[in-house]
């Protein structure tokens, strides 16, 4: 239980920091990316069940950086007026 949990963190700041630099981010630390990237995974998960795609651990990771980026994007347009 508790390997999954680290592992999921540590995924999730690795998803955070590629969303990060495709998007074209400041740098903004291990808890930040995680956040995002944990986010990011949800928001893709979600996307993913939408449209009937998610099969595997790859598509899990492509989505979980399509929906990072897609939070970087609206927390950007909610943020910066």
């Amino acid at each position: 239980m508790l390997f999954k949990l680290i592992v999921s963190v540590v995924l999730g700041a690795l998803i955070g920091f590629i969303a990060g630099k495709l998007m074209e981010t400041k740098d903004n630390g291990f808890i930040v990316n995680a956040i995002i990237g944990i986010a990011g995974g949800f928001i893709g998960g979600l996307i993913g069940n939408l449209l009937g795609i998610g099969n595997g651990w790859i598509m899990s990771i492509i989505l979980s950086i399509v929906g990072a980026c897609l939070l970087i994007f609206v927390l950007r347009k909610i943020f910066n007026h």
